[in-house]
C-alpha cells in the first residue's frame, strides 16, 4: 500500500505557538472514542468525560460480564441526558482472542531466561513455571522459534507488565516457552498473542453471538467492533447475522485490523465494512517496530478516499499511570490527525486508568491544534483526483459544497439527511469548518408495528471527523415554505448560534435534496 506526504499548512508563526488555546464548544473535529470500565462508570466521570469530548463509549466484552456493562450503559444514559451530549455505543466483541487464566489472581513474577509452560488445563493454578491459557490449539499452531506475547488486559508495551516469550519446545498440549524479560502479570486475565500466527478460531465465536443476540439487541448498539477480522468474508458473516436481529439491521460494522492477515486482505474489508480500527497494539506485534507507521499511513489514506471513518488506537499509554501524556505521544496523536484519521481510541487509558477524564481532554486538545494546520487544499485536490470523472451526483454536490464553504469563508455547513450518506461524503473532503447533520427521521414499518428512523444515523455519525449530528423533529418540513419560526433550518442555526459556531453577519452553506435535486445554498445571516 502506498500513500503521499500530507505536508502542514505554511507557514506557521512560531509566535502562534506560545498563544494560548481558544476553548470552544466542539472541543475537536476529530472524535474520541472512550472505554467504559472500573475506572470511568460512574454517572459523574461518565458526564466529565463527554463534556471533555467523547462522543462514542466503548463497551470491551473481552473482559467482564453483560451485568457490569449494563450497569455501566445505564449510568451512560444518565450521563447523556445530564450532559445533554449525544454519545454513540461501541461493543468490542473478543474473538479469537487467547486468554491467560489466573484464577487466584495473585501476582505471578516471570524471570528472564527461566521457563514456562503454556497449558490448556484451565483447572490448574498459574504459577511462574506454569501458564493456563483457555485455547487447546496453541500447541499445533505453534513451533520452536515462535515468538508470543503476553499482557494484561491491553498490551501496555511496559516490560514490567508484559512478557515476551519464545517457544523452545511442543510437549503434548503444552507448549514450553523462554522467559526473554522479567516481568511480574497481576490481574485475573492477561490477553496472548502469537506473532504472525494464524489461530483457527471463528472471528465471531459463539460467546460473541450469545453477547450480541441479548445485551445487544436489548440495548440497540450503534457500531459493532470487529476484533480480529482476516478477511471481507468476516465482516459478511457478521453483517448477516446482525440483519436477523431486529433493529440491528441498523448498526454499523467497524473491521478491526489487528493482524497480517487482516493487513494481506485489507482492500476488501475496507470495501465490505463502514468503518476501520487499527489496532495498534496487536499490529506492533505482528510487525517490525519501522513498519507500524508506515502501514497506519497507507491504511488511513485508503479510508480517506473511501469516505469511510479511519480509528487509531493505542495513543496515550502512559496516561493509564499519568497525568500527562511523554512528548512521542503527544506527537503520535497529532500526526494520527495529520494523516487523515476520524478518531482516536482510547482503550486502557480510560477503562483503567487514574485520569480518565484528563486524558481525554489533553488527546481533544492535540487534536484541535493539529486540525489547525491540517493542509485541506492538498487533501481535497487529492480526494478529488481518486475520485476521477465522472462523479455520482451526489459526490459532485458534496465536494462542490465543501469548496464554496471554503471560499465564502462559511462557519458551517448545514447538511439535511436522512441516512447520514451525505453528511459523510461532505466530511469525506475534510472541510475545516464543522458539518451541522440534521437528521430528518423517516417513518418506516416492519408490518407489525410504525416506527421513526434517524437516532442510529444520528448517532452513527459521532465517530466521523468534523460531522456534530442534530436529530430533527419529524413534524418540521425541511425548510420553512412560509417563513415560520418552525422550520428545521432554523433549528439548526439556532443549534449552531447556541454552540458558539455561528455568529451575526456570518456565511453559512446549507446543503440539501429538494424533490429529485440536490442543492447547494449560500446563506448570509443578519444580526
Amino acid at each position: 500500500m502506498h500513500s503521499t506526504n500530507l505536508l502542514l499548512e505554511e507557514p506557521i508563526r512560531m509566535a502562534s505557538i506560545l498563544e494560548p488555546s481558544k476553548p470552544t464548544f466542539f472541543p475537536a473535529m476529530t472524535k474520541i472514542v472512550g472505554t467504559l470500565g472500573p475506572k470511568s462508570r460512574s454517572v459523574e466521570i461518565i458526564s466529565s468525560c463527554l463534556e471533555s469530548g467523547m462522543s462514542v463509549a466503548r463497551f470491551d466484552f473481552s473482559w467482564g460480564d453483560a451485568e457490569f456493562h449494563q450497569e455501566t450503559l445505564e449510568n451512560l444514559r444518565t450521563a447523556v441526558k445530564k450532559s445533554k451530549k449525544l454519545c454513540a455505543v461501541m461493543l468490542d466483541t473478543g474473538g479469537p482472542e487467547l486468554q491467560v487464566v489466573n484464577k487466584s489472581e495473585h501476582p505471578i513474577s516471570l524471570q528472564v531466561d527461566s521457563l514456562v509452560v503454556l497449558t490448556p488445563d484451565q483447572d490448574k493454578e498459574a504459577t511462574p513455571n506454569l501458564l493456563p491459557i483457555n485455547f487447546s490449539g496453541l500447541s499445533k499452531s505453534v513451533k520452536k522459534g515462535d515468538t508470543i506475547f503476553i499482557g494484561q488486559y491491553l498490551f501496555t508495551g511496559s516490560e514490567t507488565t508484559s512478557v515476551w516469550l519464545e517457544v523452545t519446545e511442543v510437549k503434548g498440549e503444552d507448549v514450553v516457552c523462554l522467559i526473554k524479560n522479567s516481568a511480574t502479570l497481576a490481574g485475573p486475565l492477561y490477553t496472548l498473542h502469537v506473532s504472525q500466527i494464524r489461530i483457527e478460531l471463528p472471528t465471531l465465536t459463539d460467546k460473541d453471538k450469545k453477547v450480541i443476540s441479548s445485551w445487544a439487541v436489548r440495548n440497540k448498539i450503534d457500531i459493532l467492533s470487529l476484533s480480529y477480522t482476516r478477511n471481507a468474508e468476516d465482516v459478511r458473516h457478521a453483517r448477516e447475522f446482525l440483519s436477523k436481529l431486529g433493529d440491528l439491521n441498523q448498526t454499523q460494522i467497524f473491521a478491526k485490523i489487528e493482524n497480517v492477515e487482516g493487513m494481506g486482505n485489507f482492500d476488501e474489508i475496507l470495501a465490505e465494512a463502514d468503518g476501520i480500527i487499527l489496532s495498534r497494539g496487536n499490529l506492533g506485534i505482528d510487525l517490525p517496530p519501522e513498519k507500524v507507521f508506515l502501514f497506519q499511513k497507507a491504511a488511513v489514506h485508503r479510508c480517506n478516499m473511501a469516505g469511510k471513518p479511519a480509528v487509531v488506537t493505542r495513543v496515550v499509554d502512559s496516561m493509564t499511570d499519568n497525568l500527562r501524556p511523554t512528548r512521542a505521544e503527544a506527537t503520535d496523536v497529532a500526526n494520527a490527525v495529520l494523516d487523515g484519521s476520524d478518531a482516536i481510541l482510547l482503550g486502557a487509558e480510560t477503562l483503567r486508568g487514574l485520569y480518565p477524564v484528563e486524558t481525554i481532554s489533553t488527546v481533544g486538545k492535540i487534536c484541535a491544534e493539529a486540525e489547525k494546520v491540517y493542509n485541506q487544499d492538498v487533501y481535497f485536490k487529492r480526494a478529488v483526483k481518486c475520485v476521477g470523472e465522472p462523479m455520482t451526483h451526489l459526490e459532485s454536490i458534496a465536494s462542490s459544497a465543501v469548496r464554496a464553504a471554503i471560499k465564502v469563508k462559511a462557519s458551517v455547513i448545514i447538511c439535511f439527511t436522512s441516512s447520514g450518506r451525505a453528511a459523510r461524503l461532505l466530511a469525506k473532503y475534510r472541510p475545516p469548518m464543522p458539518v451541522l447533520s440534521v437528521v430528518i427521521p423517516r417513518l418506516q414499518t416492519n408490518q407489525l408495528r410504525w416506527t421513526f428512523s434517524g437516532a442510529f444515523q444520528a448517532r452513527q455519525s459521532l465517530i466521523v471527523r468534523g460531522i456534530f449530528p442534530i436529530l430533527a423533529d419529524p413534524r418540521h418540513p425541511a425548510e420553512s415554505t412560509n417563513a415560520t419560526d418552525e422550520s428545521i433550518l432554523k433549528v439548526a442555526l439556532d443549534h449552531g448560534k447556541t454552540a458558539g459556531v455561528i455568529k451575526p453577519h456570518d456565511r453559512v452553506v446549507v446543503f440539501q435534496k429538494v424533490g429529485d435535486s440536490s442543492v447547494v445554498k449560500i446563506i448570509e445571516l443578519e444580526n
